[in-house]
């Protein structure tokens, strides 16, 4: 194995071995959201016609997993090994810093897709909604995991402890994620409250996952295409450039 497949290997196996936390709580979670908002608002919620609240619920609820854990796995992993000072011995290999990027973003996307997919699995029993264009499910789930992972990179760069990397993660990832239409359409909103929302890139990912499940979105998917990555090659440069120059990791 090459270098950076190397490191990729132990990222993976270094969510994987605690599988039924890093994979099964998020599955736990989203399955809670389905029951309580699905049973509430089932009946009473008309998104999109002829389009039940919990189908509408159900893609949206895959998106979020898959960002926040993509986020969770670059972040964690960067912040822990600089904890425990194991970091160094990273350093002392001859990787690049292309290499680091692609072992950490593609462990991020590895570990954001699986728990999608354990996502979906299991909330097939609640409601099946149409895969109308599979093609922009694969290409909105893959990018938003990556940028959501090369954002972790950045975010576990700057953070020197657990407390800066929460922080992060609930004044920032959590309100982001929560407010992009997971649970909701932006035309309910008021005017305002929409052209805060079109501010909002996580908005997009949310917004082109769901097309390709039902045909129809709130803006046009090709929008949302251009904007996600726009996003995903300005975060890239952000977290490459950072661990070129050894950003809080050589002193």
């Amino acid at each position: 194995m090459t270098g950076w497949q190397t490191l990729f290997y132990k990222e993976v196996l270094r969510f994987w071995k605690v599988g039924f936390q890093t994979v099964g709580a998020p599955v736990i979670t989203a399955i809670l959201y389905l029951m309580i908002f699905g049973h509430v608002l089932e009946g009473r919620v008309q998104v999109y016609d002829s389009i039940g609240y919990t189908a509408f619920l159900l893609p949206g609820l895959v998106m979020m997993s898959v960002l926040q854990n993509a986020f969770a796995n670059s972040s964690s992993s960067l912040v822990q090994s600089k904890i425990m000072g194991n970091l160094v011995f990273l350093m002392l290999t001859p990787l690049s810093h292309r290499a680091w990027f692609v072992a950490y973003v593609g462990s991020s996307v590895v570990r954001g897709l699986a728990v999608g997919a354990g996502v979906m699995l299991v909330t097939w029993w609640f409601a099946r909604p149409p895969f109308e264009s599979p093609l922009w499910i694969l290409v909105f789930a893959f990018m938003g995991a990556a940028l959501l992972g090369a954002l972790g990179l950045i975010a576990g760069l700057w953070a020197d402890k657990f407390d800066q990397m929460a922080a992060f993660q609930n004044f920032i990832i959590v309100p982001m994620t929560f407010l992009s239409g997971v649970f909701y359409s932006i035309h309910s909103l008021p005017d305002f409250w929409q052209g805060v929302s079109h501010l909002n890139p996580f908005f997009y990912m949310i917004d082109g996952f769901r097309f390709g499940f039902f045909g129809v979105s709130d803006v046009s998917p090709w929008v949302s295409l251009i904007v996600v990555g726009t996003a995903l090659v300005a975060v890239s440069a952000i977290a490459l450039h950072l661990l070129r120059i050894g950003y809080k990791i050589r002193y």
